[in-house]
């Protein structure tokens, strides 16, 4: 790796110094510049990718070169070698790296996306998860993922406003967290938060009418509006909940508020989708009084 960013500083100061002959600071655009590298992989092939988000300085001093540096930051997140259950395991496994990251963090304190995470960060394909969670050695194993970070969540979260809550002050360096609750707080609040795609569990919202209603008529046709196309569309003009038909998608527009666009904030758009698990909701069902009560034992011991 540092041989590549020899490489790539190398060839920014050679791309910039011709510019002019007195010293210059240049802001590096994140928008259009992204970090390339290739690396030995056990000493078999050579693997290449890159990294989409990048920023940072550049000063050039033509007149005395030594004097000339790069600061540049690069959001190992972005991380892309073109396979996605590699990049998986680079990036979601960061959240129980706590060598690397010892800050604080912040978990909901139910046993569901907990434990798949736990599982997807100790190597698991998403594929895999509800398969080996099914079985004491896959429960027995997520929890002892889990265990390597218990000492760093302060903070056992049991309502959706408390993540950006306790990011915003310092609190926790990282939570889990809903992304529309982010995502808002990035929006009107304007909090420096970033919102990690890596291995995100997703589920539906439903709808339901109960046997004997009343107005079960009328509910139904609300049922039938809510779910339409247009309206699914204009509701993620709102929040940034993907809408549940495809043929609302390409419908969807700008942020009521800020007028950003809200299509590659939705958590099913292609690039945040990539890793992403449907959390298996017959699992739970079959699952959650068991799982509930370890997780309530494992909490207090």
């Amino acid at each position: 790796m540092n041989r590549t960013k020899r490489r790539l500083i190398a060839f920014c100061a050679i791309s910039l110094l011709g510019r002019g002959a007195r010293a210059e600071k240049w802001k590096i655009d994140a928008d259009h510049s992204s970090a390339r590298f290739s690396v030995r992989h056990l000493m078999v092939e050579n693997v290449t990718g890159g990294f989409s988000r990048v920023s940072g300085t550049i000063e050039t001093d033509p007149k005395d070169v030594a004097r000339s540096r790069i600061e540049a930051v690069i959001d190992a997140t972005t991380i892309d070698t073109k396979d996605a259950g590699r990049d998986r395991h680079l990036r979601s496994a960061d959240f129980f790296d706590v060598k690397k990251f010892p800050q604080k963090r912040s978990l909901q304190k139910v046993p569901q996306n907990n434990l798949e995470w736990a599982l997807m960060a100790d190597g698991v394909p998403a594929s895999d998860v509800y398969k080996v969670l099914a079985t004491k050695e896959g429960v027995d194993r997520a929890f002892k993922k889990l265990d390597t970070i218990k000492p760093f969540v302060s903070v056992w979260w049991t309502a959706g406003a408390q993540p950006p809550q306790l990011l915003a002050s310092g609190e926790v360096a990282m939570a889990t967290a809903y992304n529309g609750r982010i995502f808002d707080a990035t929006q009107t609040d304007n909090q420096p938060f970033e919102i990690i795609w890596d291995a995100q569990v997703w589920q539906y919202d439903l709808f339901g009418v109960l046997k004997g209603a009343p107005h079960a008529a009328e509910a139904m046709d609300f049922v039938k509006f809510a779910t339409g196309t247009q309206p699914l569309a204009a509701q993620a003009s709102w929040i940034s909940y993907g809408p549940a038909r495809a043929s609302s998608i390409p419908l969807i527009g700008k942020h009521w508020k800020t007028g950003i666009d809200m299509a590659p904030n939705m958590p099913t758009a292609p690039d945040n989708f990539k890793t992403a698990l449907q959390q298996d909701v017959q699992f739970w069902a079959d699952h959650q009084d068991e799982l509930n009560e370890r997780f309530s034992a494992w909490l207090a011991q």
